[in-house]
């Protein structure tokens, strides 16, 4: 699948290495705005709080998991976020709290821009759980969890990408 032009709105995911739940929550909302006919008028990326897998791809259990629920994290490499990523998303979702507090130190005059991801969904919870030191049920709970989250963004993508969601 091709991915939309730079000139269309992102919509970022960050974590903490890019590995586990960012690219799989950028790879969950593009296949649903794909079913929804959206895939053209959005771009999703991801990226990590830190360094620590720069280049490398999306976690094996991460990629294993995607692939027997139909989505493919194969060509996913890992970034690490920086400011310009977050001036230039028209909303940047934090997978948990340690994020969201990481980015308002990164992009200060950003803040409204800045979301946790399942409170803005209005799912339970504030954080998506981190599956890395965990075992494959927490990547399928992880899975399922974000598969939810990216049916409620895709609903919202109409209004968000025309900014009458700020």
């Amino acid at each position: 699948m091709s991915r939309p032009s730079a000139s269309v709105p992102m919509i970022a995911f960050v974590c903490t290495g890019n590995i586990c739940r960012s690219p799989l929550a950028e790879a969950l909302a593009r296949h649903h705005a794909g079913l929804a006919g959206l895939a053209a008028q959005v771009r999703f990326e991801s990226f990590g709080t830190h360094d620590y897998h720069v280049g490398q791809g999306a976690d094996p259990r991460t990629v294993a998991t995607a692939r027997r629920f139909g989505i493919d994290l194969s060509g996913h490499r890992a970034r690490q976020v920086d400011a310009g990523h977050c001036q230039r998303a028209r909303r940047v979702f934090a997978m948990d709290a340690g994020h969201h507090r990481h980015l308002h130190r990164l992009a200060p005059s950003l803040r409204g821009r800045i979301e946790p991801y399942l409170p803005w969904l209005g799912l339970a919870g504030d954080d998506v759980p981190d599956p890395y030191y965990g075992d494959a049920d927490g990547f399928v709970a992880v899975h399922r969890l974000l598969d939810e989250a990216s049916r409620r963004l895709v609903e919202r993508l109409p209004d968000l990408l025309s900014g009458a969601d700020d």
